[in-house]
C-alpha cells in the first residue's frame, strides 16, 4: 500500500508540473491573440470596401481589359492552404486542412497545393500530395510585407499560366470558442459587377481622374496584397485564439484529475493507517493472550 500511494504522488506531481505549462501556454496565447485580434477586426471594414471600390470601376471601365480580371486557358487550380507552425491548438490545424483537402481532391490532377505552415506542409507531404510552393516561420503577427511578397508570387503564378485559379484556404475568426473553415477565390480577381449586376453599380454616377481603367490597373495589385493579408490576419487570430480554449480546457482537465487522484492517495493512505493500527492492536491481544 506504501508503494501505491507513492506512485499516486509521484503522478499528482507529475501532472501539476504539467499543469503549469498549459496554463503558461494559454496566457501567452491570449496576449498574442489580443496583439493580432485587433488587426484583423479592423482589416475587414478596409477589405469590404476595397471590394466595394472594385465593382464600381469595372462597372465604369467599359471594356478595360487586365490579367488579373481575366480566366487564363492554361494552368492548375491553386490551394493556398494557411496552418499554424505548432500545434496544441485543438482541431484548428486538422479542420482546415480536410477542407483542403476535400477540394484538392475534387479537382484530382488540376490541383496545386502552396502551404503556409509547418503542419499543412507536413500534412501534404506525409500524403504524397506534390507542393507547388510551401512557406513557413510565418510568425505569430503576420505582417503587410510578407502579405506582399506572397501576393507578388501569387500574381506571378497565376499570369505566367501556371495557375489560372487561386483560392485560400484559412480559419476565419468568429470567436474564442469558434473558427470557421473557410475557401475564398483570389485569382482571377471577384470584382462583385458580376454577381450583383451592372445596373447595381449604376445607381450613382462616378467621376474618377485618372480614368476607371487606369485606376483599376493600379488597385487590383493592392487588392490582392490586402486580401492575402487580411487571411493570413484571420488565420493566426483563428490559431491564438484556438490555443488558448485548448490549453485552457487541458488546464482545468488537469485540475480534475489532480483532484480525483487527491481523493484516491487520501483514501489509499487511510486503509494503510487502518491496516497498521489494526496490526498494532492484534500484535497487543496476542501478547496479553500469551501472558
Amino acid at each position: 500500500m506504501a508503494q501505491s500511494t507513492r506512485d499516486i504522488k509521484r503522478r499528482i506531481r507529475s501532472i501539476k508540473s504539467t499543469q503549469k505549462i498549459t496554463k503558461a501556454m494559454e496566457m501567452v496565447a491570449a496576449a498574442k491573440l489580443r496583439r493580432v485580434q485587433v488587426k484583423a477586426i479592423s482589416s475587414r471594414p478596409y477589405s469590404a470596401k476595397m471590394q466595394e471600390v472594385l465593382g464600381r470601376l469595372t462597372a465604369g471601365a467599359g471594356d478595360f481589359k487586365h490579367p488579373l480580371l481575366s480566366v487564363p486557358e492554361k494552368g492548375k487550380i491553386g490551394f493556398v492552404v494557411i496552418t499554424g507552425d505548432r500545434g496544441l491548438a485543438g482541431g484548428y490545424n486538422i479542420n482546415v486542412l480536410r477542407l483542403a483537402q476535400q477540394h484538392v481532391d475534387s479537382c484530382r490532377d488540376e490541383a496545386a497545393i502552396i502551404a503556409l505552415g509547418r503542419k499543412g506542409r507536413d500534412y501534404f507531404r506525409y500524403r504524397n500530395y506534390p507542393l507547388l510552393r510551401d512557406y513557413v516561420n510565418i510568425g505569430d503577427v503576420p505582417t503587410y510585407i510578407q502579405a506582399r511578397e506572397l501576393a507578388k508570387e501569387l500574381i506571378e503564378l497565376f499570369t505566367d499560366g501556371t495557375l489560372r485559379e487561386v483560392h485560400l484556404v484559412f480559419n476565419e475568426f468568429v470567436s474564442t470558442i469558434q473558427q470557421n473553415p473557410t475557401i475564398q477565390r483570389l485569382l482571377p480577381v471577384e470584382t462583385g459587377a458580376q454577381e450583383e449586376g451592372e445596373d447595381h453599380w449604376s445607381e450613382v454616377e462616378y467621376i474618377f481622374e485618372p480614368s476607371p481603367g487606369e485606376v483599376l490597373g493600379e488597385l487590383l495589385p493592392r487588392h490582392i496584397e490586402v486580401q492575402v493579408y487580411h487571411a493570413l490576419l484571420e488565420a493566426k487570430t483563428s490559431e491564438h485564439a484556438a490555443r488558448m480554449t485548448a490549453m485552457g480546457n487541458a488546464t482545468d482537465n488537469a485540475q480534475e484529475i489532480i483532484e480525483k487522484l487527491t481523493l484516491s492517495y487520501n483514501r489509499a493512505r487511510q486503509a494503510a493507517i487502518t491496516k497498521e493500527i489494526s496490526e498494532i492492536v492484534g500484535g497487543a491481544e496476542a501478547l496479553q493472550s500469551g501472558s
